[in-house]
């Protein structure tokens, strides 16, 4: 009977072996991170690939998150704006029914109301300075505490605010200027305003004078909110478009995830597979070896 030398197939086999219990470690870890490979080189061919998409990926995130917050500034511009908006409507309607009754009963109220609307959205903030401040951060835009105050007041007394815009990455390659200042938005109605406080307080009984300063109240208010109402109209297609840009936006970074995936994630279902095909050559491989270790002690005891 012919016998094949025991220790050199020993040596061979313990190779094999430690061959299969790499295969199943590195099996296992993909199990654990549910990764292909610990390190880029690991993907082979694939490693520039998939950082290129990582670098594209975290630049439109970031650009996601410009956006984002973008979109609630906007909406905050929208939000006070419509207050202007609202507060100036309500007054020009009640100036003209104290016109059309010859009744100012209320209206000084009215008035006055209408004035502290105005200032608190002209002076609102977003939790870093002022809104509708340009670069400015350490004073209110608005200055007139008061509706007295507003008289001999003019937009270069008034208004505290610069005019610069700030801008933000968006998107690849487009940026997007914004930003409304309280100049711009409340000069108008700041005529209007004064118009009105120099007027004295408007009691029930109307003076002659005091008729004259609503009517032309009136028409700067209608000339204030033609002024407003573009502006908002303004903020509005930003808002559409940040939202649009935001949308594909989110779209490429799910594709680029995607993409990733691909590469780097591992087959759960292969692993599965791989994982109880090595476990069973390492259990057959220890066998095999053991059974060549028990042939050598019986010639080693011979």
């Amino acid at each position: 009977m012919i016998r094949v030398a025991t220790v050199p197939f020993q040596n061979t086999l313990s190779q094999a072996i430690q061959r299969a219990q790499s295969k199943l470690a590195a099996t296992q870890t993909q199990l654990n991170t549910g990764k292909k490979a610990s390190t880029l080189a690991g993907l082979g061919t694939d490693a520039a690939r998939t950082l290129s998409a990582r670098t594209v990926l975290a630049r439109q995130e970031s650009q996601s998150a410009s956006a984002t917050r973008l979109g609630t500034t906007l909406s905050l511009y929208d939000a006070n704006i419509t207050s202007i908006d609202t507060g100036a409507t309500d007054l020009r309607q009640s100036i003209l029914t104290a016109i059309g009754t010859g009744s100012g009963a209320g209206l000084q109220a009215s008035i006055d109301s209408a004035f502290g609307q105005f200032r608190t959205a002209l002076n609102a903030t977003d939790g870093s300075g002022p809104l509708f401040g340009g670069s400015q951060t350490g004073d209110v835009p608005f200055k007139p505490a008061t509706l007295a105050d507003t008289i001999g007041a003019t937009p270069a007394t008034a208004f505290a605010n610069d005019l610069v815009r700030a801008s933000a990455r968006v998107a690849e390659g487009t940026d997007l200027t914004y930003g409304v200042v309280a100049s711009d938005l409340g000069s108008t109605m700041l005529a209007a305003f004064r118009t009105l406080a120099e007027a004295g307080t408007i009691g029930d009984k109307m003076t002659a004078a005091q008729k004259d300063a609503l009517g032309t109240a009136v028409n700067q208010i209608a000339t204030a909110l033609t002024g407003v109402r573009a502006v908002n109209a303004e903020n509005g297609r930003k808002q559409s478009q940040v939202e649009t840009l935001a949308t594909r936006g989110e779209e490429r970074a799910t594709l680029l995830k995607d993409s990733i995936s691909r590469v780097e994630d591992a087959d759960f279902g292969q692993i599965s597979t791989d994982l109880a095909q090595q476990q069973s050559v390492l259990k057959a491989s220890y066998s095999v070896f053991g059974q060549l270790t028990s042939m050598s002690l019986v010639d080693y005891l011979r």
